[in-house]
Formats: structure tokens, sequence, C-alpha cells
């Protein structure tokens, strides 16, 4: 049988008591290449420490169980000088399920999972793993540093909006392992310096597409399936995202008013825990026509847009981007620039070309005020020009002598 470490302070309960009482652990053993077991003794019974190499010239500790002291060792939260050998080789090989701090990585996929329980869209997150060098992405998030991230980010080569949307995801997901694990994971002052967002890199690009372009393309859509020319038009109409017109339901139309209109599910867009709701957005009775045939007798509960093989669409790009590149091409327009998201930026613009509010505008299309005026506001200066232009004093223009009242002088005649 292999010998085991000995610790003449540390293996009986009578030395350990001997110790001065300290936050800081006493006498740590080297108990296998990288691991080590120390006691940290307290005013009533001590407990056994775990500190373990990360395998890049740093190391990790835990306090994982009580030292029998006091009371007899029972194998699971009170352990002897021997016990405690045992256990902490097993937590310093182990996995972050058995005690082991998260690593980088490990915290993006747990804050996939967490955002996929609750419905939340996780694509974000699982393309930040693409950016991360081995080195980091095996790096326990307790360990990380503000200089460390801040030279990460600042190597990424690419565009500084990629920068800030990865950055964000990063912390989101380093906040929710801090979450999980508060006591160990305490440098929160490092994602929150080193990923701090890259300032004025918003630069919105949308194309905006005028109506008639807008309707070509609808139809270039029903040509090659009718199907696909539904979902086009539904989304052209509504300004509504594929993750909203995926969710529409055979109960959300309600085609028999006379101004009829869709139930339409808001998006998880924003966080995870986001409630969905169903609020009305008004469509064209031809629309609503074409929707109330589509929908046959299916039951309430079905889906409302199938695609022609009867199935549903997906929330991705997958479904509809190579369809509506081919409609795109169709019309003469450039499908490198013309994306899908089009159909939603260019319902937003005429929405608020009509003089429709603001608030209006962002309640029905699932976004707000704020995102709006950030995202269209050369357009909303172009409409706010032509009402201003109503009010402009023209100082060439001469008044009536009879309409000019003189004013008096304050004085009494």
């Amino acid at each position: 049988m292999a010998r085991r470490p000995r610790s003449s302070k540390l293996e009986n309960r009578t030395n350990r008591l001997k110790l001065p009482v300290q936050k800081k652990p006493h006498a740590f053993v080297t108990i296998a290449p990288g691991i080590a077991l120390g006691y940290r003794r307290n005013q009533g019974a001590g407990t056994w420490v775990v500190r373990a190499a990360d395998g890049k010239g740093g190391n990790w500790t835990k306090g994982f169980a009580i030292a029998d002291d006091h009371e007899e060792a029972n194998g699971a939260g009170v352990l002897t000088f021997w016990q405690a050998q045992d256990k902490a080789k097993a937590l310093a090989r182990g996995s972050a399920d058995t005690g082991r701090p998260v690593t980088v990585i490990e915290a993006i996929d747990a804050y996939a999972a967490h955002l996929a329980a609750r419905g939340g869209l996780a694509g974000n997150v699982s393309r930040v793993r693409h950016h991360l060098p081995a080195a980091l992405a095996a790096k326990p998030v307790a360990l990380l540093t503000a200089r460390e991230l801040e030279h990460w980010r600042n190597s990424l080569v690419v565009k500084p909006a990629t920068i800030n949307r990865t950055a964000h995801v990063l912390k989101a997901a380093f906040n929710h392992a801090q979450r999980l694990d508060p006591t160990r994971i305490t440098n929160a002052h490092a994602w929150k310096i080193g990923l701090a967002l890259l300032p004025h890199t918003h630069r919105p690009r949308n194309v905006i597409l005028p109506d008639p372009q807008v309707r070509a393309l609808i139809a270039a859509a029903n040509a090659d399936d009718p199907a696909f020319g539904l979902y086009v038009e539904t989304a052209a109409t509504t300004g509504a995202r594929p993750c909203q017109l995926v969710q529409l339901e055979v109960a959300d139309l309600q085609a028999d008013r006379k101004d009829p209109r869709l139930m339409m599910p808001s998006s998880r867009k924003g966080h995870a825990g986001k409630r969905v709701v169903r609020k009305p957005v008004p469509i064209s009775v031809n629309l609503a026509a074409r929707l109330r045939q589509a929908a046959g007798g299916r039951d309430g509960s079905a889906p409302l847009l199938l695609r022609a093989d009867g199935k549903a669409w997906s929330a991705t790009s997958a479904d509809h981007r190579i369809p509506f590149a081919s409609a795109v091409a169709r019309v003469g327009l450039k499908p490198s620039k013309v994306t899908f998201y089009s159909l939603r930026h260019s319902a937003i613009v005429r929405q608020i070309l009509a003089g429709t509010p603001l608030r209006v505008i962002a309640d029905a299309c699932d976004t707000s005020t704020r995102q709006i005026e950030i995202t269209y506001s050369a357009h909303i200066s172009g409409h706010a020009d032509a009402l201003l232009r109503n009010g402009l004093l023209d100082a060439t223009q001469q008044q009536a002598a009879d309409n000019i009242v003189p004013l008096s002088s304050g004085r009494r005649p």
C-alpha cells in the first residue's frame, strides 16, 4: 500500500487545537502533485481546506469539511485528517459539479443552459466559444484578472460592435457563475473593468426598402413558394421578428373583425425571464383572408404559419435565409445587403414617416422608444424636419397695417 503524507501538526486533534485561531489556513501539506491539504483553525471546530494548482501558474482553494476536533468523524461533513486527504484529491480532480471551481468555458455552457431552460435565445452564447483561446477557456472564473480580460478583448479581430456583444454575453455568464458560487468568485471587478464596452460602436446600417420594393419581394416570394410568400407578407406588414412569427397560433388570428389583427406574441429579446405576452397588431383585410385560408380548420393552438411541407417554421435563419435571398435576387437587389430584417426596419420607418407616435410603434414592434431613437434617428430627424417647417418664421412676410396694435408706453396722458 502506498504511503500517505503525514503532518504532526494536523493529523491528530490535540495538536490541531494547539494552533492559534486565524483566518489563513495552517500548514498546507502536499498530498499529491498540485494538490495540498490545509487546516483553518476557528473558535470552534476547524475546517479542512484544499488548494489545487490550475495549471497556469495559479491555484484555487476551497473549504470543504469540518475537522473532527470536537466530534467523531462521520465520513461526510466531519472528517479525520486521513479522510480529508481523500476528499481533497477527489475535489481537485473532479468536475465543477463535485466542487471544483467553474472554468470560463463551463460558465459559458452553464449560462447557455440557464437561458435555454427559461426559453431564452442562447445562440449568441455559443458563438462566444469561438473567440476564446484555450488557455482562457480552461481558467477558473475566480482567478480571472481585469488585465488579462482587457488584453483578450483588445486582441479580437472583429468589428467593435461584435466585441461589445461578445463582452456583454461573457459578463452575463460570469455574473451567473458568481451567483451560484458567491463565496469563491469574488472578482466581479475583473470583468466589469476588463470587459468594459467600447464607446460609440452603434452604427446602424439598416436597409430601408420603399414600399414598391417590399411589394416586389412579397410577389417574388409568392412565386417561389406561396407558403413562404405568406410568411414574408406577414413579416413585412407587422414588422415582427422571425422568433415572433413562429410563435403565432391559429387562435391569434382575428380575421372576423372589420379591422382584422393578429395577437402578436412578444419575443424573449432582452432577458431570459421575460414573460411572453400577446398584443394586437393590425393587418390588412387581404392578409387576414389569406391567413384564414391557410389556417383552414386546424386547432387554435396549432402554428398559424407553416412551411410548404406542413411543418412549422424555425426561429433561426436556417429556414428563411436561402429562399429570401432568392427573392431578393429575383427583384434585382443584393442578398448581401438586403436581409430578412430589412422587412422589420422598413415597417418601423414606414410608421415613423406616417406620423405614428414612437411609443405606439415601440409597443407594436416589441421594442423601446429609446432603441427606435438610436436605430432610426436619421429617419426621425427627416420626419421632424417636415413637421418643424410648418412652424417656421418667415421674416420677409409683411403684416397688414390694420393688424398692428401699438404697445403702450406706460405713461399717463
